[in-house]
């Protein structure tokens, strides 16, 4: 068991791998090629667009072949795609690529999650996801040498080279994940396959849709438009708006470890909790007429307490909806946490345009409410079922 963890760990970088390529080789592309700034978005748009129905249908297939199985295929399909990129002769021929990424990405997502929810500790949820955060960080690492040498199709190869090595490391794992007596039981049990609309029907995967697309969405408008609202209102210099933003994905990265580290002696929904409270004075410090170093701590804080929910309330779902039925909800969550990503840079992108960047905080304040008012729902509807429980 320990060699099959050590293995979903890897994996896990290799699920964060392809996210932040594209951002860090596009000014060298869409130079390269001609081609617009703003394309990137038509790009970022299919591959969050193929991540969500992935997500939201891969249940049936992860249910029929298994984990294992599936999380191989799909990041081989990653492999295959950023292969694919550093060949593309025009942008066109990138947009089925983006299909492929986007589908393979989101199988991964859905069955990983599941698994770890099944079979590990919450403490490991937290940890995976800041191994997610490793392979987030070593794209643009790799994209950077690449461009100081030899070119941004050399970055995609290199990223290539990464994912081709943990494809050959699932695929070699395939056997571990059967030994795992485990493993076969819950994978029999997990065998329920519910439709969009049987999940539709049911309130509390309601509220849970919309507590991951609110977390994912403060998530990615402070990654996506924090370091640009700094710039335009509080006058920052450019680097110092992308050193702040740096800081903001430490806390989250803090926030996770932390989170993982006291989950013996702190039970989820507390942890959730705090998350939840530390957000509340950062996105008021954020709404405030303050300096600019003030508003770089708040941030800070939204990662600090933002990071943690979206990793714990998966960890949650076999608890909350029954082990029968968590893959297919599982799939749902993670499908509305990218409707969440998809949607909140073009929202503030849309609400900058009309009232102007200033009210950037105040997008941030109305998803907290949302989120929050979605979490005190969920969790009575849970206590009026007797599912509440405050020990896991």
């Amino acid at each position: 068991m320990a060699f099959l963890l050590v293995v979903i760990y890897i994996a896990f970088i290799g699920l964060g791998v392809p996210d932040s390529l594209i951002g860090s080789a596009w000014p060298a592309i869409h130079s390269q090629m001609n081609i617009p700034v703003e394309a990137v978005s038509i790009l970022t748009f299919i591959i969050s667009g193929c991540t969500v129905l992935s997500s939201m249908f891969s249940a049936g297939i992860l249910n029929k072949l298994g984990t294992a199985k599936v999380t191989a295929f799909s990041t081989a399909m990653t492999a295959a795609a950023l292969l694919g990129f550093s060949f593309a002769p025009s942008f066109w021929f990138m947009i089925p690529l983006a299909v492929i990424l986007g589908l393979g990405a989101g199988a991964i997502d859905s069955g990983l999650n599941n698994y770890v929810a099944l079979h590990f500790k919450a403490s490991h949820m937290n940890f995976l996801h800041c191994f997610y955060g490793v392979g987030v960080s070593l794209s643009p690492y790799l994209m950077s040498q690449a461009l100081s040498n030899a070119g941004w199709r050399i970055g995609y190869r290199y990223a290539f080279y990464v994912q081709a090595a943990i494809t050959l490391l699932l695929i070699v794992s395939v056997p571990q994940w059967k030994k795992s007596s485990s493993a076969e039981q819950t994978e029999d049990e997990c065998c329920v396959s519910l439709t969009l609309l049987q999940m539709a029907k049911m309130s509390e995967v309601r509220l849970v849709w919309v507590i991951m697309l609110a977390t994912n969405a403060i998530e990615y408008a402070c990654g996506v438009w924090g370091s640009t609202y700094l710039v335009t209102e509080k006058g920052f210099e450019t680097k110092h708006g992308a050193l702040a933003l740096t800081v903001y994905y430490i806390g989250m990265s803090v926030g996770r470890f932390v989170s993982g580290l006291f989950s013996d002696k702190i039970s989820t929904w507390k942890r959730i909790g705090i998350g939840a409270a530390i957000l509340a004075p950062a996105i008021v410090i954020m709404l405030l007429p303050l300096p600019g170093v003030v508003c770089v701590a708040g941030l800070f804080l939204i990662g600090l307490g933002n990071g943690s929910i979206y990793p714990n309330m998966i960890h949650l779902t076999p608890h909350n909806f029954g082990k029968e039925v968590s893959q297919s909800i599982m799939g749902s969550q993670i499908a509305f946490a990218y409707i969440g990503v998809m949607l909140a840079p073009p929202a503030v992108s849309l609400i900058s345009r009309l009232f102007g960047i200033g009210v950037y905080p105040v997008l941030l304040a109305v998803l907290y409410v949302i989120m929050v008012v979605a979490l005190r729902c969920f969790v009575n509807r849970l206590n009026r079922q007797d599912k509440y429980n405050t020990d896991v």
